[in-house]
Parts: structure tokens; sequence; C-alpha cells
């Protein structure tokens, strides 16, 4: 540049670095000049990658919200009808709670010895087949339970759907593979959403069918089990990397192996236990509620699934639209407590109510349990290596499992020893009264926890 370029008035500055100087050619500019434009365009190229980025992992998880939609939605549709399906192959109340509660053992059991493997499978070859296996073993579930001419063939649907039940566990998984860690216990909020959409149609358009054919319902479940495959099969991309997949080793197929290793890592050690009781508190109550409500307040099919309808949409407005606000006004520790209490008195309540409205008044002011699952969830998972994500999710899964294994058995034979008392009784509600109990045991555990590790409460 000639040195009166270089002696620019100062009111001429910004016309020089515009390059508006007379006789000043584009190609003899002051690099020094130019340096506020490189750095805008450099600037520029990096908002636009981080843009492209946000919007690739927002396009993955939403097909993974896409599938656990539909794999809910089938599973809902069930709900308020398999009470009643029991009904029609035994001869009592006791017998119905009982074998209800055999099913829903069958189920468990089997998901605690397949969702490790089925995890640890995932951070070795991926996420997407593990989803597309457990669609199309969920489908096959829905029509030999539609089919089933007796008690034996129901319980063979109920192994064939524990075996492959890992849409949950999985989704999880790739939620976490495609959000940072700041954005997890958001993701898991939005999986946690998509699973009560399909809670809010899925036992509500199960009641409506089971009106017509208590059968109807299972072969619906089925159709959209296989069109969740086809969608997954065409549509859903896979979210885990070849670099971050994790070796193959035997030993994380055991059942007890991953859930073994939870135990033996100190600093979670406290929240494992946390999740186990939340989740045993819950399958008691989830697999007690549509004998509990009939018991109590002689509601039909249609309005069991009617109140699991509110429970959806309650469980939706917290995880996808009210999380993100919790999050920023509690963090993630108070939140979790917040939701342990909440969901503790609920439960206490939900036992001593006396007539139906109750229920719907107490499920929608127990906004906060809602949040307390993915609250906890991005902690577990904050403090796992990626490597090992599907793995967690895998175990946290199994626990879910062992609880379906034994809570209905025990909520079942718990209900049927008080099914004979007058509905106003107070004892009718005694599962809820045991839930409501491990649910104060959770918050304990989990204070302790956050105290002794710091975390400011």
């Amino acid at each position: 540049m000639n040195d009166a370029g270089d002696r620019v008035p100062p009111a001429q500055v910004a016309d020089t670095h515009a390059g508006a100087v007379p006789g000043q050619q584009g190609a003899d500019r002051n690099p020094v000049d130019q340096k506020p434009a490189d750095q805008k365009a450099a600037e520029q190229k990096l908002t636009g990658q981080k843009l492209t980025g946000q919007k690739l992992t927002g396009q993955k998880l939403n097909f993974a919200l896409v599938c656990v939609f539909i794999d809910m939605l089938g599973v809902g549709l069930i709900v308020p009808v398999l009470p009643a399906l029991v009904g029609e192959f035994v001869g009592s109340r006791e017998q119905q709670a009982m074998w209800y509660g055999i099913l829903g053992a069958v189920f468990g059991l089997m998901q605690f010895l397949c969702m490790p493997a089925l995890g640890a499978v995932s951070d070795r070859i991926g996420r997407r087949p593990v989803l597309l296996y457990s669609m199309g073993g969920m489908a096959l579930n829905f029509l030999v339970t539609a089919w089933a001419p007796n008690l034996a063939w129901l319980l063979v649907g109920r192994v064939i759907g524990g075996m492959s039940s890992a849409s949950m566990s999985v989704a999880s998984a790739y939620a976490s593979d495609v959000s940072t860690p700041e954005n997890r216990a958001n993701s898991f909020g939005k999986i946690g959403a998509a699973f009560g959409m399909g809670f809010i149609a899925g036992p509500m358009l199960g009641g409506l069918l089971g009106g017509v054919n208590l059968h109807l319902p299972f072969y619906v479940a089925a159709g959209l089990s296989a069109a969740n495959l086809l969608y997954g099969w065409f549509f859903l991309p896979e979210s885990l990397p070849v670099e971050r997949r994790a070796p193959f080793a035997l030993h994380r197929l055991n059942p007890l192996g991953g859930l073994f290793r939870l135990a033996a890592r100190r600093e979670i050690r406290g929240l494992v236990v946390v999740f186990v009781l939340v989740t045993f508190a819950q399958i008691m109550l989830h697999t007690t509620w549509v004998l509990y409500t009939t018991f109590r307040f002689g509601w039909s099919t249609t309005q069991n699934g009617i109140s699991l309808f509110c429970v959806g949409v309650a469980s939706v407005v917290v995880q996808a639209g009210l999380l993100g606000l919790f999050m920023k006004r509690f963090g993630e520790v108070r939140l979790s407590l917040l939701g342990l209490c909440s969901g503790a008195l609920t439960y206490l309540l939900y036992g001593l109510a006396t007539h139906g409205w109750m229920m719907y008044v107490l499920i929608l002011c127990n906004v906060f349990a809602f949040a307390a699952g993915p609250a906890l969830q991005g902690i577990l998972s904050k403090a796992t290596p990626p490597t090992e994500q599907g793995e967690l999710m895998g175990s946290l899964q199994s626990i879910s499992g062992v609880a379906v294994a034994v809570m209905p058995l025990a909520g079942g034979w718990l209900l049927g020893e008080v099914s004979h008392l007058p509905p106003a009784d107070w004892r009718i509600g005694a599962t809820f009264f045991v839930s409501a109990a491990m649910q104060a045991l959770a918050i304990f555990v989990a204070w302790r926890w956050f105290r002794d590790h710091h975390r400011p409460v």
C-alpha cells in the first residue's frame, strides 16, 4: 500500500476498512485493516457449522422420538384392557389379580435378563439394529396376545414382549449419543415426553377399542409396531459413530453384571439406590392402577383409559414443555428432590382417595414428579463415559425389569388380599401406601448423597 494509504485520516478509517480509499486496490489492502472482516467470516463459518450440527442433532433425536412415541402408543393401547382380558380366563377377583401379576412378572423377568445384553450390543454394533429388533419383537408379542386362547399363550406373548422391550433404554442411549452433556437431561425429558404422548393416545384409544372387543386393541398395537419397524428401517439414522463403539465382551451380557458394575461405582452408588427405590415405587403403582381403580371406584376400561390419558398429558406438558424451565429455575439436584417429594405425597393421597375425581386432581398436581426421572438420569449420564452410555441405560432398564418382575407379583398379591374389602375401606389403597413409603426412603437417600458429594441443595 502507498504512503497515502498508510496515513489515512481518522475520518476515513471506516471507508478504508470497506476498501473505499481512492486509488486502493483490493489486492493491496492492509492485512491489519482487513482482520475484522476475516474474523467476522471465520465467526460466521463457525456459527454456521454449529447451527448445522445442532440441526442434524435435532433431526436424529426427532427420528428416535417418533419411534418411541409409536412404540409407546402400541403399549398404551393394551394397558386398560389386559386386566379384563385376564379376567376372561379366571373366575374371581383374587385370581385375576394374581394372574395379572404373574404376567407382569414374566415380562419383567425376561426384560431383566435381556436388557443389559441388548444395551451392550447397541454399544458394539450401534443403536439402530437393536431398535429395529425391538420393534419387530413387540409386533409379534401383540399378535400372540391378541390370538391367545388361554393363559398359557398369554404367558408366551409376555415372554416375547420382555425379550424385545428395548426401545426405552436404547432410545435413551441414542439421545445421549446425539446430545451434549449439558443438554442430556432435556433430551431424556424429550424421550420421556414421547413416552407420555404414547400414553396420551394409547390408553384412551385402547379403552374405546376394548369397549368393542377386548382383543381389538392388541391387533391395532401389532399394526402400529409393524409400522414403526418400517419407519425405523427407512428413516432412522445411526447415532453411534464407529470410533465410539465399545469392544464386545461376554461379561457385559450378564444381566447382573451391569448392576454389579453400577453398585461398584461408589461415586454414583447412592443415586443408583434412589433410582431403584423410585422405579420399584412407580412399577408398584402403575401395575396395580387399573385393578385398584376398578375395585375402589368401579371404573370401566374406558374410564381407566381416560385416567391414563390424563397421566400422559401431564407427563408431556412437564417433560416436553416445562422441564427446561424447571431445570433453569431449580437445577438438577433440587428438581430431583422436589420431584421425589411430590411423588411421595401424591402416592399416599392416591391410596386415600374416596372419589374418582380426586385421582384426576392429584394427577394434575403431581407435575414435579414427572421431572425427577430425567433429572436423575442426567446426573447419572454425566458421570458415565461415552462408550458406556448404552450399558448404563441398559442397566437402568434392567432395574426396571427387576421391578416389573417383582412388583406386579407383590402388588397383585397385596391387592388380592384386600380385594374382598368394601370399596370405601382405606386398606384398598395398600399398594399405593407401599409406593409412597419407598418414595419417601428415596428422598432420604438422595438428600444424603447430594450432601456427601457436596452438591448444593
